[in-house]
């Protein structure tokens, strides 16, 4: 059976329940002849067939092996929703320099060696390494307090606010082998969370970090502001090609920061927001889902072969 014969979108996914739940609700309310469930995978041979002509894919930035499962299939033509190639290569740094060549402005940020290497390793292989850091420098170019935070894109990862140098240093040594940013920290302002569905539609929150959870008005005063957060949003979000991203941004009086440039799973579920904002993420989700299965598009990251002999 082809994809195109095989209508069915696979999901991965965690230990969330009402964003899944409520996607194949909504799909099987459609009535379009397509259908959704969870993706059942233990084990992948290397000659297997997908049967999803379409998967949502919110799990592999934690499970390592559903990362190789998806990267095979998008290699037999199977679309997957965000690209593992490109979610391969983001990072939260990579994200400051694009925000920056987009003309926007981000906290100033720093990306650090590694503390631990989990390859083994000689002194010769930092010959590239200016050591040792000049802790005091990194602090007055960020200034305190700062964020130090994992720089892999996509959740709620590692993170320490920090203060002086010493309290700096000591948490890049609790570090391991992670790689560690350390951002600017933006005392004030609101801050906005930016969902892009399809690269075209955008729902920007008001988010409260005293509720952690968003405020039911969302209403911006300046119209103009509104449409700089929406413009910006999916200008960040077609740089990667994510078809589902979320942008974080906090506004301080006229200055719009961008905070975290990509999220390419973010979170959705009914204890974090209101009944229609929910709603609204879930039907565009289905909606996305639905075009990307009856007009199939290429993967940002396309491979060519021709048969060896």
């Amino acid at each position: 059976m082809s994809h195109l014969e095989n209508k069915r979108v696979g999901l991965i996914v965690g230990r969330e329940r009402d964003w899944p739940e409520a996607f194949v609700a909504a799909m099987k309310d459609r009535d379009e002849g397509i259908t959704a469930e969870m993706v059942k995978i233990g084990g992948t041979f290397m000659d297997d067939e997908c049967p999803y002509p379409v998967i949502i894919d919110r799990m592999s930035q934690v499970i390592p092996y559903y990362r190789a499962y998806v990267k095979h299939v998008a290699l037999q033509g199977s679309y997957i929703i965000n690209d593992p190639f490109v979610w391969s290569a983001d990072s939260r740094f990579f994200g400051t320099a694009v925000a920056h060549h987009l003309g926007l402005t981000s906290p100033r940020t720093v990306v650090l060696p590694n503390k631990d290497i989990e390859s083994p390793v000689i002194p010769d292989s930092f010959r590239n390494l200016d050591y040792p850091m000049d802790w005091h420098g990194i602090i007055q170019y960020v200034g305190v307090p700062a964020i130090l935070k994992e720089a892999r894109s996509g959740g709620r990862r590692l993170t320490f606010r920090v203060h002086t140098v010493d309290e700096l240093i000591q948490r890049y040594d609790e570090s391991g082998t992670r790689t560690m940013i350390l951002q600017e920290i933006i005392t004030s302002g609101e801050h906005i969370h930016s969902f892009v569905i399809g690269q075209k539609k955008v729902l920007s929150l008001c988010y409260s970090l005293s509720e952690n959870r968003y405020l039911e008005d969302n209403a911006f005063d300046d119209d103009t502001l509104a449409e700089k957060i929406s413009s910006s949003s999916i200008a960040l979000t077609k740089a990667y090609g994510y078809d589902i991203n979320m942008i974080e941004y906090i506004l301080d009086d006229d200055q719009m920061y961008v905070i975290n440039v990509t999220n390419p799973a973010p979170v959705m579920d009914r204890q974090l927001m209101t009944e229609s904002q929910f709603e609204w993420l879930v039907q565009e989700s289905v909606s996305l889902a639905i075009r990307r299965v009856n007009h199939p598009l290429p993967q940002r990251v396309t491979f060519s072969f021709n048969s060896a002999e």
